[in-house]
């Protein structure tokens, strides 16, 4: 994941844009039904064009412009993202009922390159299904609100038929608000580097439901 690098990148910012968050994600969202009953989440976070441009930058990718990498530069991509921080969850919650459900490690993790922009891939197994009459509750978010993430597209149903998903968008109103009262009226930029920004990324994102016809 490129948080390790995104706290060199951010560093290369103009003074008034730090404040949060730092970076802006594009979710691509796909809840995949395996034959032998496995629930999984794929994912494709697609970072914003200036931090892609950034971190390209602080590797010394695509130095020439072209928005074309070499086999060696994109060596050098896949090795900064192959491994996660131990203490990263992944950006990713996921419910049934009131139960946050354990999440297996990623799989088919890829980085790629196009048109300028970063995508990160990758498959995350729902290692239990608690209640397999219950819908999945589904929410993509940075605790600290570092990223921002906001689902692009619809969210893709694969495997089964008598599945949908329905979104339901955050309440900004009442997610700033909450920014306003932890800060108590201080502007998000007036966060210290060595201060903690309050843990208020859930409140900014937004919800996924699958529900199904049949049983999970």
């Amino acid at each position: 994941m490129l948080r390790k690098i995104s706290l060199i990148s951010a560093m290369l910012l103009p003074v008034p844009a730090l404040a949060h968050p730092h970076v802006f994600v594009d979710v691509e969202m796909a809840v995949v039904f395996q034959p032998n009953g496995e629930v999984a989440v794929r994912l494709d976070w697609v970072y914003d064009a200036y931090f892609s441009m950034l971190v390209t930058s602080d590797l010394g990718i695509d130095m020439n412009g072209d928005l074309q990498l070499t086999p060696e530069e994109q060596a050098l991509l896949d090795e900064q993202i192959a491994a996660w921080p131990p203490d990263f969850d992944g950006d990713l919650e996921v419910l049934q009922g009131e139960r946050t459900m354990p999440l297996g490690p990623k799989r088919d993790h890829a980085m790629v390159y196009r048109d300028g922009l970063l995508r990160e891939t990758h498959l995350r197994p729902v290692a239990q299904v608690a209640d397999r009459n219950a819908p999945l509750t589904i929410l993509p978010y940075d605790k600290t609100y570092y990223i921002a993430y906001s689902l692009a597209g619809n969210v893709r149903i694969e495997g089964r038929d008598d599945c949908e998903a329905s979104v339901i968008p955050a309440d900004l109103n009442a997610a700033y608000s909450l920014v306003d009262e932890l800060l108590y009226g201080r502007p998000a930029s007036d966060v210290g580097p060595d201060e903690e920004f309050p843990e208020v990324g859930r409140s900014f994102a937004d919800t996924v439901v699958v529900t199904c016809a049949g049983l999970l």
